[in-house]
């Protein structure tokens, strides 16, 4: 398995990327989008309405 690349912040601080995405992968995105960090379609209340693997399926089936 491939290690994780950790960053260094300005202040000198380890900072995982990888495990930070992770972590907020179900906050809902800033903006208008109406998608979660990880790109899911979110409908009222917060509820996944389409799965990011959905979303993907359906784009590429119609640019075959």
């Amino acid at each position: 398995m491939a290690e994780r690349k950790v960053y260094t912040s300005a202040q000198g601080k380890p900072v995982d990327m990888e495990k930070l995405r992770n972590q907020n992968e179900t906050s809902i995105a800033v903006g208008n989008a109406r998608v979660n960090a990880r790109g899911d379609e979110i409908g009222p209340g917060g509820k996944i309405v389409r799965k990011r693997e959905d979303l993907q399926d359906e784009y590429y089936k119609g640019t075959k």
